[in-house]
């Protein structure tokens, strides 16, 4: 390609983007020259006109500011109210320095217009969303429900407002809401069939979350899991058990399983087995195990514990003992069981109340000599012969 042909090609595209840039500074294209002075000139007094608007706005916005911290103490604003205030004025400021700014560089009135009327709902749902935080956790307060909801309302209610304002602020720049909402259904409906499960295990989520049947910090037995609830999600559910291992179990599992929970109450009872010898004194032995109960500081003196016989069985006489402990305590009941075993024991040896084992005890009768004649068992002797081994070619 020759030199001048390239040298053409560059030219015309800078010509190209000068006469754009004139155009978009205001210029008209059926001038036979660009007039580069009368445009500055213009340029600078719109500049000069925009900055008197921006500093008016910006002294009103200022007063607004000082007259809100001078009244504050008489009309009792709290700091929550007062930082609504005040975001809502710092709002409006700047959209009235963009609606002042658009005035000035020949934006259509109608779009000025638009803008106005969108800026204007969008602040409306501004403030229905930094106030819905607070109408929500007054309401959930008054019903005694926990944190959990109450974060799934503020999420819900944010993703409501938030296209509500979207739809909103559309409509005012000519957007077709209603097709647009027949088209989001359609895609959420496709979505719903694409992701059942995912649904299924947020609709058990929201179930479980309003109905209470547990919380965060509650023990609970679900299926052959068992551990503490640290975090109901939407569509999990978490349980740390005493192995330190989080256990996540989808909520339809959940929503449709037998769940224990062992904290509900202020106290929970447990029990262990313990035996004696027939020849031990039954009370004996439940003095002693009532002795250990009392003087451990897990188990509780109130309910009273007990100690009674269940069973008298092939090895001895079966003690069942009843204990209760705080919901605080359930998380370390299997250690709690041990220390009662071993000390209940060391109580027995001390005072003398044998544990006893399976054994088996042979009875002879008195008038028979010894040793007892056996009669000899019969032996027989045979001899296998050695098998040759084969030749070859036979």
């Amino acid at each position: 390609m020759p030199i001048a042909s390239v040298t053409d090609f560059f030219q015309e595209i800078v010509h190209d983007l000068h006469t754009s840039l004139y155009l978009a500074l205001g210029g008209s294209i059926d001038e036979e020259s660009l007039n580069w002075s009368s445009q500055a000139v213009e340029l600078a007094s719109t500049g000069i006109k925009i900055l008197i608007l921006l500093a008016v706005l910006g002294f009103f916005y200022w007063l607004a500011n000082y007259i809100l911290r001078q009244s504050r103490a008489k009309i009792r604003l709290n700091e929550r109210r007062t930082k609504i205030v005040r975001s809502v004025l710092r709002y409006v400021w700047i959209v009235a320095s963009l609606i002042a700014i658009m005035s000035q560089i020949n934006f259509e009135p109608e779009t000025i217009k638009a803008t106005a009327k969108a800026s204007t709902w969008a602040g409306i749902y501004y403030v229905l969303w930094a106030s819905s935080g607070q109408i929500i956790h007054r309401v959930l307060q008054h019903y005694g429900l926990n944190a959990s909801i109450e974060q799934l309302l503020k999420n819900i209610l944010s993703v409501l407002l938030l296209v509500l304002g979207l739809a909103s602020v559309m409509a005012q720049f000519g957007f077709d809401i209603v097709s647009l909402v027949a088209g989001l259904g359609i895609v959420g409906l496709a979505v719903g069939f694409a992701a059942q499960s995912t649904l299924a295990n947020f609709i058990a989520g929201i179930t479980i979350l309003l109905e209470q049947s547990f919380q965060v910090g509650d023990w609970i037995h679900i299926n052959d899991n068992e551990g503490r609830v640290v975090l109901i999600a939407l569509r999990t559910t978490h349980i740390l058990t005493r192995d330190n291992i989080t256990v996540i179990i989808p909520n339809s599992n959940v929503a449709s399983s037998e769940v224990i929970n062992l904290t509900s109450k202020n106290f929970i009872r447990f029990d262990i087995r313990v035996r004696i010898a027939f020849e031990d004194d039954i009370e004996t032995a439940r003095k002693e195990i009532l002795q250990v109960l009392s003087n451990t500081d897990a188990v509780l003196n109130r309910p009273e514990t007990s100690a009674t016989v269940a069973e008298i069985g092939e090895y001895g006489v079966f003690f069942i003992v009843r204990f209760w402990v705080k919901p605080a305590a359930v998380a370390r009941i299997p250690k709690i069981k041990e220390v009662l075993q071993e000390e209940i024991k060391v109580a027995f040896d001390a005072a003398n109340i044998s544990t006893p084992y399976p054994h088996m005890r042979l009875l002879m009768p008195k008038d028979v000599d010894y040793p007892i004649a056996t009669k000899p068992f019969a032996t027989t002797t045979q001899i296998v012969p050695e098998e040759l081994p084969l030749t070859k070619g036979k």
